[in-house]
């Protein structure tokens, strides 16, 4: 096996993957598919944005390319990316779209930054998990060295539990030795010109691999004669963020918010009545813009007080026609999901409605249903009860439905 040393005359190149659908995240207390963990508040900025931030403290990078889910545009990582600090350095940084898998995410940055390189040019890439932001600059540097002397390097740690491998029955098939594993971590180093290189044979040959070191070992290492990957010391901070757990726990404090929301609405004939999304039976419905849902109308400004985000009329102005008889269960959504691009998630919600007739109680369990759905969280996060004017003023007369709100966010 030969070493020969990189001087990345030419600076450093970064990956950072962010292309992922964040399955797991959400799948265990993320409250509701759809939330990007890379794009949630971190310190001022953003998962994504403290990964990137801890390489351009670290490294006079030459350029960074961001891979981003193949499902959207992009304009949320570039939201992200630019949060916080060194938004100066970061402005020439590539925005491209990831693949079916991670390996897939990878070659397709590796490729875009190709193309901006000069010809000669064979610096060191760092691939780096952005849902990693804990990263510290003497790990960077730590598996920079490593690299540049050996060609790829990656810090990893050894595991505390004892590691046995098992059949697919279950049952242990070997005892593994402890003190000869490692659990690797990001970022993952090489040279530039030859991971490229192993990735594209990886993909003309059909072969799934676990990660970028893997790439090297099976397919640069045979046809170059370099060293396998390097393995430095990584840290027990550098932790990947998985699950919701590791977002709540690490580095931050849990964030509590209440809400509040209001709306009322006159009945009229020849109007659907609007509640939670439900169509209840009525002679009478909601006066209104919009459908005139007087439920969803007041849990939207809930969760919109207690976000700090604004109130639903600055973002669904009731004099602009676009609005006219739109269906609130989709202003909800749109709402929520800046809600929940801010970090956000639900508590609880508690609702109150004021009706003289038709009885409620028969459709609550359809309607919590439906809030819950919006929402992405569980119909025991949502209640709503009701209350008549005992036939006095505007709801015991039914000229008119009132709704109260109030809403738990945290983050």
């Amino acid at each position: 096996m030969t070493t020969t040393k990189t001087k990345n005359a030419d600076g450093f190149l970064l990956v950072l993957v962010a292309a992922g659908s964040s399955s797991r995240f959400n799948g265990t207390g993320g409250n509701g598919a759809g939330t990007k963990k890379e794009y949630l508040p971190l310190n001022g900025g953003t998962v994504l944005s403290e990964a990137a931030d801890a390489f351009y403290g670290a490294l006079p990078l030459s350029a960074v390319a961001v891979a981003y889910p193949m499902t959207d545009d992009g304009t949320d990582a570039r939201k992200a990316f630019f949060s916080g600090n060194n938004a100066e350095k970061k402005s020439g940084a590539l925005f491209v779209p990831g693949g079916k898998t991670r390996q897939e995410s990878v070659l397709n940055a590796l490729e875009a930054l190709e193309k901006i390189i000069p010809e000669n040019a064979d610096p060191l890439v760092f691939i780096h998990d952005g849902a990693r932001p804990f990263i510290t600059a003497d790990t960077i540097n730590a598996a920079k060295d490593a690299a540049s002397e050996f060609g790829a390097a990656v810090p990893g740690m050894q595991p505390t539990d004892t590691q046995n491998e098992i059949d697919a029955d279950g049952f242990i098939k070997k005892h593994l030795v402890r003190s000869s594993l490692c659990a690797v971590q990001t970022p993952q180093v090489f040279r530039f010109r030859e991971i490229l290189e192993g990735h594209r044979m990886a993909r003309a040959s059909k072969t799934e691999c676990t990660d970028d070191t893997q790439i090297w070992d099976d397919f640069v290492v045979p046809k170059t004669g370099l060293r396998t990957v390097k393995v430095v010391p990584g840290k027990e901070s550098n932790k990947k963020i998985t699950f919701a757990g590791d977002y709540k726990t690490e580095g931050r404090k849990m964030e509590i918010r209440t809400g509040l929301g209001y709306d009322k609405h006159a009945l009229v004939e020849g109007r659907r009545l609007m509640l939670g999304g439900i169509e209840i039976p009525s002679d009478k419905g909601e006066d209104g813009h919009s459908d005139g849902d007087v439920l969803l109308h007041a849990v939207t400004d809930a969760v919109l007080g207690a976000s700090a985000l604004g109130d639903i009329g600055s973002y669904f102005p009731p004099d602009d026609e676009k609005w006219k008889d739109a269906d609130s269960k989709e202003l909800l959504k749109a709402v929520w999901k800046e809600v929940r691009n801010a970090g956000w998630e639900i508590g609880n919600v508690d609702c109150v409605i004021a009706l003289e007739k038709p009885k409620f109680l028969p459709h609550r369990d359809e309607v919590r249903q439906s809030i819950a759905e919006i929402l992405g969280c569980k119909p025991e996060q949502v209640f709503v009860k009701a209350k008549t004017g005992e036939k006095l003023g505007d709801i015991g007369q039914r000229r008119a439905v009132e709704v109260w709100a109030t809403c738990l966010l945290q983050r």
